[in-house]
């Protein structure tokens, strides 16, 4: 989409992390379709440049940092603050999962980054948005979960066992922050990602087709749900995790 195609500006505000690809980029495009101003966050330098101009450098910035990185949240939710005056939303979606085998040989230093990435990243973005914003003008935050946080996650189960922390941390917020701020979660099954081709690269026939709806995710599906539970249509729901997975749930216990 062009800047001459974007619809008017919305005078919201977004936050989301880890959105130079992947999901993040599909939720940051999702909020800047309609109309919203967008600061995303990101590891390398020049991926968030390239993400910035891919969704247009007049209504996005991006801040490079470490999710984990207490100075760069800070510096993320200060800059949205100095570039756009607010900050309506917050999508909390950068993650990690830098192993793959049973949690019973897991390194615990392994197991620690993933909980300071996927897990204590996410309340100290919270914190810093609710501080700076949210808590005198209200928003909504939502936590891009997964759904190895709502079930048994073989061989990538540091990551499972984090995002079922990321979900009861979404109950946690929601609770708290009410009626202020909204806080819901997002669990999404396969997305043709980057950060998910360890799942399906090669095999991706053979891993769409236990889907009931007969393909893997993408980055949109995820966009367009994160835009929903943003949205004014959405005002009545808080403390939900909103499983969006194809239909894949519909085969537990078949067989």
């Amino acid at each position: 989409m062009t800047s001459a195609q974007l619809p008017e500006p919305s005078g919201k505000v977004a936050l989301v992390t880890g959105a130079s690809r992947g999901i993040g980029y599909g939720v940051a495009e999702a909020l800047i379709a309609r109309g919203d101003r967008v600061c995303i966050t990101g590891r390398n330098e020049d991926a968030l440049k390239e993400a910035v101009e891919q969704l247009g450098a007049d209504r996005v910035i991006g801040v490079a940092g470490k999710a984990h990185d207490e100075a760069h949240q800070a510096a993320a939710v200060e800059r949205t603050m100095e570039a756009f005056g607010r900050v309506d939303f917050l999508v909390n979606n950068a993650g990690t999962n830098p192993v793959f085998g049973p949690i019973a040989d897991l390194d615990l230093n392994v197991a620690r980054k993933v909980f300071e990435t996927n897990v204590v990243s996410a309340l100290g973005f919270a914190q810093r948005t609710w501080h700076a914003w949210q808590k005198d003008n209200g928003g909504a935050i939502v936590n891009i979960a997964s759904v190895a946080g709502v079930s048994a996650s073989p061989f990538i189960g540091a990551y499972g066992i984090s995002k079922a922390a990321m979900i009861n941390l979404t109950l946690q917020l929601a609770h708290e922050y009410a009626p202020k701020v909204r806080v819901n979660a997002i669990a999404p099954a396969v997305v043709k990602t980057q950060f998910a081709k360890a799942l399906y690269e090669g095999r991706e026939a053979e891993a769409a087709a236990s889907y009931p709806l007969g393909r893997l995710g993408v980055p949109s599906d995820i966009g367009g749900t994160a835009a929903f539970l943003t949205s004014q249509q959405s005002d009545w729901i808080t403390g939900q995790t909103l499983v969006v997975d194809g239909g894949i749930f519909l085969n537990a216990g078949v067989g």
